[in-house]
């Protein structure tokens, strides 16, 4: 599984954002673009300590999950969503893809940094476990809605 912080991967990922529009379809799931681009952003505001959303070490999801989040394999279709992290209300296309966009340019401005903050659910992550989580989260999603 690619790295966030791998030569190339940011820039994937900006190209994969700007082929995505409002008009797109989901595959699979209930979120529309601009619902998608908002719960993309959760992990971002984690990784960067803006937010931790109340999220709580547990140990059941640590046990089940947490090797998901930077194994190799890709996520399956219609995993469910993390309590708190499902997002139902409307969002703006455009404000939420300006958003993430930010986001994605401040994590890429971060890329060498080395001592990232445990995460507040899994703990003690590498760097390259925080990279792969964020770019196989996204990944997910932007293939949910075929780009």
């Amino acid at each position: 599984m690619k790295s966030f912080f791998e030569d190339g991967v940011y820039d994937e990922l900006v190209s994969r954002l700007n082929n995505l529009n409002e008009d797109i379809s989901a595959n699979w799931g209930k979120m529309d673009t601009g619902q998608m681009l908002y719960h993309c952003q959760m992990p971002l505001n984690i990784i960067l300590e803006k937010k931790d959303y109340g999220v709580k070490p547990n140990w059941l999801i640590n046990l089940l999950f947490k090797k998901s989040m930077y194994s190799n394999k890709p996520w399956r279709k219609n995993l469910p969503t993390a309590k708190g992290f499902a997002i139902t209300d409307t969002k703006d296309f455009k404000t939420e893809k300006h958003a993430i966009s930010e986001l994605l340019n401040e994590l890429n401005s971060q890329r060498s940094r080395n001592d990232w903050q445990p995460h507040p659910a899994f703990g003690k992550l590498t760097k390259d476990q925080w990279g792969k989580m964020q770019y196989k989260h996204l990944d997910h999603h932007f293939r949910q809605f075929g780009v």
